[in-house]
């Protein structure tokens, strides 16, 4: 199975439904993919392990979209994605599983690689976080990943896409 995770206009296709964090000789997994939500299966739901943290340092973890850890922090979730809310109602983090239509309405070099790989979820991440000592941030257009910015990229690997100090690599 394949995953695609789009960033502002960039998508990584990657086996798994994992994103890590490598800094120096660790490497940690900061999203996991739990579950999908399935438009023709009723009891189904998208659910995620997340473990991030905001811009002062305070961890987030979530286990099946449950916050895990205390901290002034709201989490939201609908049948295809989790919110993070900061105390003041930011978008800490936003993970959204795109229904086929939309997914496949986004830029032709996207669609293209979806057409290739076949991903079985393409999931959306938006937001302005911290993994690790690395900040990632994901807007409409671009992805930054410490100074390394992307935009209108579409890749695919065979790894877990990873963020390392030095940009994205997968």
């Amino acid at each position: 199975m394949k995953y695609a995770f789009l960033f502002g206009t960039s998508a990584f296709i990657v086996p798994q439904g994992v994103i890590t964090v490598a800094n120096d000789d660790i490497t940690k997994q900061i999203l996991h993919v739990h579950s999908l939500y399935h438009d023709n299966d009723p009891a189904s739901f998208f659910s995620i392990n997340l473990d991030i943290q905001d811009a002062a340092g305070n961890y987030i973890r979530l286990t099946g979209n449950k916050a895990e850890s205390e901290g002034n922090y709201k989490v939201e979730t609908e049948r295809n994605s989790v919110k993070v809310l900061t105390g003041n109602g930011s978008v800490l983090i936003h993970v959204h599983q795109l229904d086929n239509e939309t997914a496949m309405n986004l830029e032709h070099n996207i669609t293209a690689e979806f057409e290739v790989n076949m991903p079985l979820a393409v999931i959306r991440i938006s937001g302005d976080f911290m993994a690790d000592g690395v900040h990632v941030v994901a807007e409409n257009e671009k992805l930054w990943v410490n100074e390394d910015s992307w935009a209108t990229a579409a890749l695919s690997g065979t790894g877990p896409l990873r963020f390392t100090a030095a940009g994205v690599a997968i």
